[in-house]
């Protein structure tokens, strides 16, 4: 067994996640596009200094590879901004409202004021040469099993153009994704092992779902810096999903100690690949890269600004099933409801508290049994039970009028096509023999209270009686 303690293993992570809200610098969408692009341009990009006048090492070795590069885009999600022929718009305001609440959960201290900054980036992926970012948050912590990571910074950014093909000297890319709003979080190096260092990925990915962001394979990529002792730091970045990162983690940990043992010792950029392998891909970038971005004022944030958003942080995974728990969930429905089913069930339980299960089953379990027995697709199904009817048929509940026995078949009837109102009628017996039945029970079950009576006659009946003249009849005959 590795001894990670004995190597000094230091890991450090840096995340960058979608946003799910307009690009950061103009008010286009973000979504990106199958449909064949409007137009097309080419650009051959340029190494320049960064603010200390040194042309960063990561550049230099970009530019010795002499790349052209081509430009798809669409007349109408893409503007002048994205093919860098017109001055950024100022940020988007829900786009930093989510980096302050990310910033927030993750114990960050906000950065009052803020330069917005160009970071040079000449592989192709950007229009201009270069990506706009701004740090909104320093010195924070993240809590694991093992004790608190520290964070080091949170920054806000434009995502880069999408990469469509890639040869020796030639690139193609895509703008729609180009200027999506990113946060980037970077730890502080932490002595741990490949899985603890995967557990840390996983808990601030909890935080970032708990925002608004995009979801699915693209939208979050994961960069893992590791070194052992004697040996620069070594990024690894590519990681789409963390289920590789442990794998990844030990065989870069056996490439180290070769090289080790060759003297070699020096740090570089290199990518994930899908079998747990990684593959040389640039030089580290230093501290040359950055300079200002002239064609925008200093990024300010309000106390008052950060304290609004402090009253409406969203509640993480975690918080929301032990809530779950308490409510009498199982772990089975809390996994049906959750993510995509919570606001519905929240919904729906202000019209019908009393069982939690019952609203859990309505939304996320008995569909999916209705369209297997009906054999008509879910999302068929779903549109005939819509909220409005579900909240109907709870304030049926609530209000004794059917029982929570008669839910599913109502739910069924609904399913194959009949009306609400249809559905939610009872077949009732009339008033004298109501009477005539509840005397009868009551004959041949003598001294119960009239709870009891109740309880037997709803059973017996399944709901055909009105429940509150069936209590009343109850009430008369105990009083004879």
């Amino acid at each position: 067994m590795t001894d990670y303690q004995k190597l000094k293993l230091l890991g450090g992570l840096e995340i960058h996640q979608q946003l799910d809200t307009g690009k950061l610098f103009c008010r286009c969408p973000s979504y990106l596009r199958k449909d064949s692009p409007d137009f097309e341009i080419k650009r051959k990009l340029h190494k320049v200094a960064g603010e200390t006048g040194e042309i960063d090492i990561a550049v230099e070795y970009e530019a010795s590879l002499n790349k052209k590069f081509s430009y798809q885009g669409y007349k109408d999600t893409i503007c002048l901004i994205e093919i860098d022929e017109e001055p950024p718009k100022q940020i988007n305001p829900e786009a930093l409202e989510e980096v302050l609440k990310i910033a927030l959960l993750l114990n960050c201290q906000i950065y009052p004021v803020s330069q917005i900054m160009r970071k040079t980036v000449i592989d192709g992926s950007n229009t201009s040469g270069f990506q706009r970012t701004v740090l909104i948050a320093h010195s924070g912590f993240l809590e694991t099993s093992f004790g608190k990571i520290l964070i080091e910074t949170i920054a806000l950014e434009e995502d880069s153009a999408r990469i469509i093909s890639k040869e020796n000297e030639k690139a193609i890319y895509r703008l729609d994704r180009l200027g999506i709003p990113l946060v980037e979080i970077t730890t502080a190096p932490f002595s741990a092992t490949p899985a603890q260092i995967k557990e840390s990925a996983l808990k601030i990915g909890e935080i970032l779902r708990a925002c608004k962001v995009k979801r699915g394979i693209g939208t979050i990529r994961q960069d893992v810096n590791i070194n052992i002792k004697n040996h620069d730091k070594v990024e690894i970045k590519g990681f789409q999903e963390p289920k590789i990162m442990e794998k990844t983690i030990e065989l870069e940990i056996e490439r180290q100690l070769e090289e080790l043992k060759e003297n070699k010792k020096e740090g570089e950029v290199r990518n994930s690949q899908p079998d747990g392998t990684t593959k040389f891909l640039r030089p580290l970038p230093g501290k040359a890269r950055m300079y200002p971005e002239t064609d925008l004022p200093l990024l300010k944030i309000s106390r008052e600004q950060i304290n609004k958003i402090k009253k409406c942080l969203p509640k993480l995974k975690t918080e929301i099933k032990e809530e779950l728990k308490k409510k009498g969930l199982t772990e089975e429905l809390i996994n049906l409801i959750l993510p995509d089913n919570l606001e519905e069930f929240n919904t729906l339980m202000k019209v019908y508290s009393k069982d939690a299960s019952i609203v859990a089953k309505m939304i996320a379990l008995w569909p999916k049994e209705l369209s297997s027995k009906l054999k008509k697709p879910l999302e068929e199904i779903r549109k005939t039970l819509t909220e409005a009817a579900l909240e109907k048929i709870l304030a049926e509940l609530k209000e004794n009028r059917i029982e929570k026995n008669d839910i599913k078949k109502i739910m069924e009837n609904i399913a194959k096509g009949e009306s609400l109102e249809n559905s939610l009628k009872k077949e009732e017996i009339s008033h004298s023999e109501m009477e005539e039945e509840i005397s009868k029970i009551i004959k041949s079950k003598p001294g119960l209270r009239p709870n009891a009576y109740m309880g037997i006659v709803m059973a017996e009946f399944k709901g055909k009686l009105d429940a509150k003249k069936a209590m009343e009849i109850i009430s008369r005959i105990l009083e004879k």
